[in-house]
């Protein structure tokens, strides 16, 4: 297995870093930038909607394909083809004169940010499998980076203009380009590559190969879970806060970095040695338990200090991602890992579609007589992702039991 030198690592973590600022920077910006072509509050609310749409099918589709062409040409040119892509991106949102270079800047940032799987699928390569989890959480770390820094960088810049955001993260994708470029060495090795074939390269080409037995099936649903709940901050998180405890943009702005800042310290900090003293599907298990009882207790939080709190436990829930990934690709073949991933962020994306439509609807119908029962309803799905991991978890045991014997 191929071990590739610290810079490499690092521009790994900074792709993934920036990956993510591309959806966190422009949540203060782009709104005020699609109000002033759309002309009015309410056509910009419809039109916002539309580029979140657009964003997520892109990665719906494209996730599948960018992690098969990494299994037959490599992890590196993947990589540097989507952070040039993504610098492209920037520059045509910087450069927009009408909503509709905005539209084809949204599809091509969910095209090239679907660079994700080969993200993952690089760790996979240059990672044994015992240590993948701790590997996961290094890249779950840098995506709470990017996640608490994209909105402060975005909101900062923003006050030059609507544009400026666009125009930094243009600079900072390019040096990361020719950052890569000089460092990033291949992680996939010939022998082990696989050939395209349109049909894993599709949604539902690649989502097959999570039903190729139970206990991957099994973790898949776990995963769709876990991201079907986590989308009920980005529907609900800023109406509830508004609503029930009179919150404005600074201080929900500054609950959201924190947020990330716990989701980064748990996945950077703890995954490695919780996962070394208990294994990864006892932390897996663990991490959505406690997630569910931490977002029941921000529904039923009384006032803002008590909600704020329960984000403490609630951030927990980091645990079980980068465990969930590393259970899944010991169920693969090492030629596999790139379309692993793909089905992956297909699932993720197909959640992130359905699922702020779902809240978004719950939250309407129930902001007067309950507004917390979208949290409710989130945790009641974790608790069922606890469940179907904590059983898949015990066939998996199992079934590594049975191996050994055999073997």
């Amino acid at each position: 297995m191929h071990r590739p030198s610290r810079p490499a690592i690092a521009f790994i973590l900074v792709a993934a870093v920036l990956d993510v600022m591309a959806m966190g920077i422009i949540i203060p910006v782009l709104p005020p930038l699609i109000e002033q072509f759309a002309g009015s509050t309410r056509a910009a609310g419809i039109w916002n909607g539309v580029l979140v749409a657009l964003w997520a099918t892109m990665q719906l589709l494209c996730s599948p394909i960018i992690g098969a062409l990494s299994d037959q040409y490599g992890r590196r040119p993947t990589l540097l083809l989507s952070t040039a892509g993504l610098t492209v991106d920037w520059v045509l949102m910087a450069l927009a004169p009408n909503l509709w270079w905005l539209v084809v800047g949204r599809m091509l940032g969910g095209i090239t940010s679907a660079s994700f799987t080969a993200i993952y699928a690089y760790m996979a390569d240059v990672t044994p499998p015992e240590d993948r989890a701790r590997a996961y959480g290094w890249v779950g770390s840098a995506f709470s980076l990017g996640f608490v820094a994209g909105p402060v960088v975005g909101g900062v810049l923003g006050e030059w203009g609507p544009r400026a955001p666009f125009w930094a993260a243009a600079v900072l994708s390019g040096v990361a380009f020719l950052y890569g470029w000089l460092v990033l060495p291949e992680s996939l090795p010939a022998e082990r590559r696989m050939p395209f074939a349109w049909s894993r390269a599709n949604s539902f080409g690649a989502l097959r190969l999570l039903r190729s037995h139970a206990e991957l099936s099994g973790l898949a649903m776990t995963n769709f879970l876990l991201h079907f709940a986590h989308h009920v901050f980005s529907t609900v998180f800023v109406l509830y806060a508004a609503h029930r405890y009179g919150w404005g943009p600074f201080q929900v702005g500054m609950l959201l970095a924190l947020v990330g800042v716990l989701e980064m310290c748990v996945q950077g900090l703890l995954v490695g040695p919780l996962v070394r003293r208990f294994g990864d599907r006892a932390v897996m298990v663990a991490g959505l338990a406690t997630g569910a009882v931490g977002i029941a207790a921000m529904g039923a939080a009384p006032n803002g200090v008590w909600f704020t709190a329960a984000m403490f436990p609630n951030a927990l829930w980091a645990l079980a991602m980068p465990t969930l990934q590393a259970q899944m690709t010991r169920q693969v073949s090492e030629r596999e890992q790139g379309q692993l991933q793909g089905a992956n962020m297909s699932v993720a994306s197909l959640a992130g579609i359905a699922s702020p439509l779902f809240f978004g609807w719950i939250y309407g119908l129930s902001a007067v007589s309950l507004p917390g029962l979208s949290f409710f309803i989130a945790s009641s799905i974790l608790l069922c992702a606890t469940a179907i991991g904590a059983l898949t978890a015990r066939r998996a045991r199992a079934a590594d039991t049975a191996r050994g014997e055999r073997g």
